[in-house]
Parts: C-alpha cells; sequence; structure tokens
C-alpha cells in the first residue's frame, strides 16, 4: 500500500497533474469526454442485457445485435479508460484515499468478471437460444447483474465529488 500512495503522489505532484487540475478547461473537457464515453460503453450494454431479458428488440437476434454494439462498447470502453486514468492523474492523491474511488474501481473489475463469465460460458451456446423473444435464465442472470452493477459503478463514479 505505501507504494500506491507514493504512486499516488507522484502523479498529483507531477507537472502534468498540476497543469490538468489547474487549467481553465483541460480537465473539464477530460471529465466531458469521460462521461460521454460512458454513455456509450453503458448505453450499449444495456442495449444488449435488455434484449437478453426480452424487454426490448425481440425481434433481432443475440448475436446479432452484438455485431451491431460491442465495437460500439469498446469505443467507449477504451476512452474511458483514457479519460478516466487522466481524471485520476489530476486528482491522484485525493482518489487513494477517497471510498467512491475505490467503491468504483472494485465494481469495475465485477462488471469485468460478468462480462468474462458471460463471454466465455453462457454467450459460447447463443446459436442454441439467440433467436428466442426472451434467453435462458443463465443469460438474464448476467444481463440484470450487469445493468446492477453498471448502474453502481456510475453512481460510484458521480459519489466521488462528495467525498
Amino acid at each position: 500500500m505505501q507504494f500506491l500512495q507514493h504512486f499516488c503522489d507522484v502523479l498529483y505532484q507531477s507537472s502534468f497533474g498540476t497543469m490538468l487540475r489547474e487549467s481553465n478547461n483541460a480537465f473539464s473537457v477530460i471529465e466531458s469526454v469521460h462521461v460521454l464515453s460512458i454513455a456509450l460503453l453503458v448505453g450499449t450494454i444495456a442495449i444488449l442485457d435488455l434484449r437478453m431479458l426480452g424487454l426490448i428488440l425481440r425481434s433481432v437476434s443475440v448475436s446479432s445485435l452484438a455485431r451491431g454494439v460491442l465495437p460500439l462498447s469498446w469505443t467507449g470502453f477504451a476512452v474511458s479508460v483514457a479519460s478516466g486514468f487522466l481524471l485520476f492523474w489530476a486528482e491522484a492523491a485525493k482518489m487513494y484515499v477517497n471510498p467512491s474511488f475505490r467503491a468504483k474501481l472494485v465494481l469495475l473489475a465485477l462488471a469485468g468478471f460478468n462480462a468474462l463469465v458471460f463471454h466465455t460460458t453462457i454467450y459460447r451456446r447463443a446459436r442454441e437460444w439467440e433467436t428466442l423473444e426472451v434467453c435462458p435464465w443463465r443469460a438474464r442472470v448476467t444481463a440484470i447483474a450487469s445493468l446492477a452493477i453498471w448502474s453502481a459503478v456510475i453512481i460510484a463514479g458521480r459519489a466521488i465529488a462528495y467525498f
């Protein structure tokens, strides 16, 4: 833990971190990009999750929808990681002790684990069920978990400003 705290202090005290923090525009522009990329990421994931729950686009196969939205999801993910790291860099020393930031990181790990479980197990047999209006219970459970976890990520991310 000493190493992480030292690393955060070094980032925070760096000239780049100071520039991001003290700039009239840089931090707010990066934060706006971060919010928009999260909207792209979570929005596209939500479309797929809601389809698996049978709530939208019932006539579209799951794999067809996945082919359409997952590239957008990955784009949103990449931009949100990059912009999130820049935001972290600007306030690393504060983030190290922020409970909402820590919760967000744990929730992001859970979201990744949920996606990993889905794509390496349940989705491998999608050809058997992808045209059903409502997917099998395992797919629905991962979809509900995904929606809940990503909602919690957004809430934790927003709460960072209040701690």
